[in-house]
């Protein structure tokens, strides 16, 4: 567990409420500067989101500012349900899990094409 996530699992244990930013200003301008990537064969990764304490994993490949709506691959399992679609900022934000944490945003991913790190994903 990242030092990060232990303060937010030690804070969650202690009663307290942190929040985690899951979307920066930073990572709104680079999805901008990529833009839509709907006709990329092997799209770029700008962020990537995970349930610390269950499946869940979310590569977000555009994100819509105006609607907060993300567009990537979502892998629950790791199996053939996965699949690509849209997810929001909102849904991310307000899920609570095991001991009330929320999914949060992988702080050390660096961008990727999605076949390095969800090749089940047969691109778009």
């Amino acid at each position: 567990m990242a030092c990060f996530q232990k303060i937010i699992f030690w804070e969650k244990l202690k009663g307290g409420e942190l929040k985690v930013q899951l979307l920066t200003k930073e990572l709104v301008k680079r999805f901008a500067k990529i833009g839509r990537q709907e006709t990329v064969i092997d799209p770029i990764v700008v962020a990537k989101f995970f349930n610390p304490t269950g499946a869940g994993t979310w590569y977000a490949t555009e994100y819509d500012p105006e609607t907060k709506i993300f567009f990537g691959f979502v892998s629950i399992f790791g199996d053939e349900n996965d699949e690509w679609g849209s997810f929001s900022l909102e849904e991310l934000e307000s899920y609570r899990g095991n001991f009330g944490l929320g999914i949060e945003r992988d702080l050390y991913f660096g961008e990727k094409h999605i076949h390095e790190v969800a090749p089940q994903s047969r691109f778009k």
